[in-house]
């Protein structure tokens, strides 16, 4: 869900949170990566017959010293968590893709492609130990109980959740459940001295991949899509008919921060833009058993007009594969920076005990045979800190940073050079912007104090926003000086001290940041996006050469 401003913390969204655009994202985001690229339809598992000998000895041997070590090893040992710590570090010396999920984690691991979850559709945060609602997900049980914006949860059927440590995966556990299920709530509220006793019923949440769709301007669309889940594409072909509708002829897709998912929501989505019978992509496995071509074969929704897609480090797996197809085709204008570089196709088996094993079994490559994958020869240690070095080598801040070697050279379709040997380039890269950021803009976000200060300012004026449309808000409303001094005087009362030179510094990113979250509150999550956009500097390089004909016909992105 929901993207966040730079370095800022991400509220929760039930039942586990998506993505964000913080720009200190990287464990994150590689956890997510890790688990994605997953090729739907896994077949039934065949053992090899290459090395049938050398498996049944491997098999036994491991099988008799787990007998010795449970049987007669000095201490009690739990013999099924030795063997899960077996499986999973046999698995590294593979690959950094393929995983092992004990069964009491699959249900979590796989809700991330998941399109809908049971509970109460309710945002929330954790400001200083407290569960405060963010907003209840519009038309979802939340609302319909008559939870609010800045509600403090108390207490979960009971059971104290404020001022006792509660960690967000906790809260999850407590509000999700089985639909037509109750949950009782003790809610503080701002102006009652008494709590609130709210039951609120589970049902079936929507758990949206494309966070937003919105026009720009009256040919200009934008869609945020954070992952590849079960629902994506139908989402997708339902946000992107919304804005043919309002007159989109021209689109800006975000794929920045997606770790990817179901391979073919991706090149379903890629088809909607790709005319004619075209490859998509291809992979490569063992033998020809897992070697497959995808190719375009409907008439897409948007197959002509000027189209760019927003990528970044955090792009990766089926996002990158969409993104390749697009660049390799010349019928999308890449900006951002280098994505992630995870072209292993993964394949989910189910084991007896309920676990699942997330086997690698091909490559993905793009029409023009670039492999997206990027090198892990250095090992398991080294692949997770791809990301801090490429910052450490400037690669974030300066497109020259970047080498790439001649045998890796590609061409598209209508003769542009490409690269291969990991990620996807953009065609136009666009640097990272850390001159706003500081160690004390660092600490508000550490803190949640930017978010809780922009709910308080909500709900202290929620009468005078309530009486204006968004379009009013947007093109009047600015975060004053006095505003931000009671944020820093704040937060100094938190144990941050001021810092003026800091704060001038951060002072635009901040007015933003407040803005948006403000009409988070207020008009929703459209609002929100609209607000940051206006700021990101991606997008309006996006936007720049999105309007700009002579860039997009020289790329041959009109639809040719």
């Amino acid at each position: 869900m929901n993207i966040e401003p730079p370095d800022s913390p991400r509220p929760a969204l039930e039942p586990a949170p998506k993505n964000s655009r913080s720009k200190m994202r990287q464990p994150f985001l590689l956890a997510l990566a890790l688990a994605c690229g997953v090729l739907l339809g896994a077949n039934p598992f065949r053992p090899s017959d290459q090395n049938p000998d050398l498996t049944a000895r491997g098999y036994l041997k491991f099988k008799e010293i787990l007998s010795y070590v449970d049987r007669d090893y000095v201490d009690s040992v739990n013999a099924e968590e030795l063997s899960d710590y077996a499986i999973s570090r046999m698995l590294e010396r593979l690959d950094p893709h393929s995983v092992f999920i004990p069964a009491k984690q699959q249900q979590q691991a796989s809700s991330f492609l998941q399109s809908d979850y049971d509970g109460i559709g309710v945002e929330f945060n954790l400001f200083r130990d407290t569960v405060t609602v963010v907003a209840p997900l519009s038309d979802g049980p939340a609302e319909h109980a008559g939870l609010q914006p800045g509600d403090r949860i108390l207490a979960v059927n009971g059971q104290r959740v404020s001022g006792v440590h509660t960690t967000t995966e906790q809260m999850f556990g407590k509000l999700r459940g089985p639909r037509g299920s109750a949950v009782l709530l003790q809610v503080l509220r701002r102006g009652q001295a008494r709590p609130l006793n709210v039951q609120v019923t589970r049902n079936r949440i929507s758990n949206s991949s494309v966070d937003v769709a919105y026009m720009v301007d009256n040919q200009t669309g934008y869609i945020k899509v954070s992952r590849f889940a079960s629902g994506t594409y139908d989402e997708f072909k339902s946000a992107l008919g919304d804005l043919r509708r309002q007159g989109l002829a021209r689109l800006v897709l975000d794929l920045r921060g997606n770790p990817g998912g179901y391979l073919d929501r991706a090149t379903k989505m890629a088809d909607e833009f790709i005319g004619g019978t075209k490859k998509i992509v291809y992979t490569d496995g063992k033998g020809d058993q897992y070697d497959t071509q995808t190719f375009s074969r409907v008439v897409g929704e948007f197959e002509e007009g000027a189209l760019v897609v927003l990528v970044d480090e955090g792009s990766a797996s089926a996002a990158e594969v969409l993104a390749g197809a697009l660049q390799d085709h010349d019928r999308a204008l890449l900006v951002g920076r280098r994505t992630f570089g995870k072209g292993l196709v993964q394949q989910p088996i189910a084991l007896n005990d309920g676990s699942e094993l997330r086997l690698t079994i091909a490559r993905y490559y793009t029409p023009s045979g670039r492999s997206i994958q990027k090198s892990y020869r250095g090992g398991l240690a080294q692949y997770e800190q791809d990301l801090q070095n490429r910052q450490r080598h400037g690669e974030f801040f300066h497109a020259d940073s970047i080498h790439f070697a001649d045998s890796l050279r590609y061409r598209t379709a209508h003769g542009r050079t490409v690269y291969g040997g990991g990620g996807i380039m953009p065609d136009v890269f666009v640097p990272r912007d850390t001159t706003a950021h500081s160690a004390y803009y660092t600490r508000l976000q550490s803190l949640n104090l930017v978010r809780e200060y922009a709910l308080t300012y909500y709900q202290e004026h929620k009468a005078e926003l309530d009486g204006l449309r968004f379009e009013q808000f947007n093109q009047t409303f600015r975060i004053n000086d006095v505003q931000l001094q009671q944020l820093a005087a704040k937060a100094a009362h938190d144990g941050v001290p001021q810092n003026a030179a800091d704060m001038r510094r951060s002072a635009a990113l901040l007015r933003n940041q407040l803005k948006a979250l403000i009409a988070r509150s207020a008009y929703g999550k459209s609002a929100y996006y609209q607000v940051l956009n206006q700021e990101d500097l991606e997008m309006q390089q996006a936007l720049r050469a999105i309007q700009e004909p002579g860039t997009t016909a020289m790329l041959g992105l009109l639809g040719k």
